[in-house]
């Protein structure tokens, strides 16, 4: 009975030593950074720490008072350059009337009729101006309006905000960190290795991950050996690429990898 009790002992010590477990910790391979285009005050915050959000979600608003200002300004000025296009339209109708009717005429003379061309292509020109003051009015506008676009910040990606730094009435810079963004459909595992196990470990390596907090064990594949060695504890990270199964799994995690040796 001890002989067969310390063979099983044996046999379990070899499956033991074969395998390699090294810690790591979950983190998403998709973190976004969210800041401001412009410099402006906090307006609006539209979700909180923790909170999930959908690509294109508003994740918070600037203060627009300058650019209302600026577009009213705009939008008044295409409005009266169309009035002068309009305007003109009707002189240039009158005097081409005009001359018409002057040809007809026995006392018309031919300085008459010069004198009516001249007039003619004044409002031509006067026309064809205010026409191109209408063209750089609505180009204007259309500038405010993709202004007000970055006005909105909007997240880049479905995710889970786990930072959160601005406040309302905050004043932003542009470039200054608002938000952090993570995506949980794209997580891996990181982990240190010793140098001397990375001869059990290379590119694509098939091996088991395990998340014990949820007792969650799954597949996983190595997906990066970062090749840049701590001077001091002569570690090099991995990274592993898993399958999530559905689960629900976070940044930050503790995880396992079993390496076959």
């Amino acid at each position: 009975m001890s002989k067969l009790l310390m063979a099983l002992l044996f046999i379990v010590s070899i499956m033991q030593a074969s395998t390699l477990t090294v810690p790591g910790t979950v983190v998403s391979d998709s973190q976004k950074m969210i800041g401001s285009h412009y410099m402006g005050y906090i307006k609006k915050i539209n979700f909180n720490l923790g909170d999930s959000v959908k690509r294109d979600d508003v994740l918070f608003e600037l203060q627009s008072g300058e650019f209302d200002l600026m577009k009213s300004q705009a939008d008044l000025g295409l409005e009266q350059a169309k009035i002068f296009v309009e305007m003109y339209q009707t002189h240039l109708a009158n005097a081409q009337r005009e001359r018409r009717n002057a040809k007809k005429r026995k006392s018309t003379t031919r300085l008459d009729l010069e004198n009516l061309d001249i007039a003619a292509e004044n409002t031509k020109a006067m026309l064809k101006a205010a026409k191109q003051v209408v063209k750089q009015a609505t180009i204007k506008i259309k500038q405010f309006t993709g202004l007000y676009n970055y006005l909105e910040v909007k997240a880049p990606n479905d995710g889970v905000i786990v930072q959160k730094r601005i406040k309302v009435g905050d004043m932003i810079m542009p470039g200054m960190l608002a938000m952090v963004l993570v995506d949980l459909h794209d997580l891996v595992i990181e982990a240190s290795v010793a140098e001397s196990n990375l001869k059990y470990i290379h590119k694509h390596k098939k091996l088991k991950v395990e998340i014990p907090s949820i007792n969650f064990i799954t597949t996983g594949e190595v997906q990066a050996i970062v090749p840049s060695a701590n001077p001091m504890t002569h570690t090099m990270t991995i990274r592993v690429k898993f399958d999530l199964k559905d689960e629900e799994i976070f940044p930050g995690m503790y995880a396992k990898l079993h390496v076959q040796m």
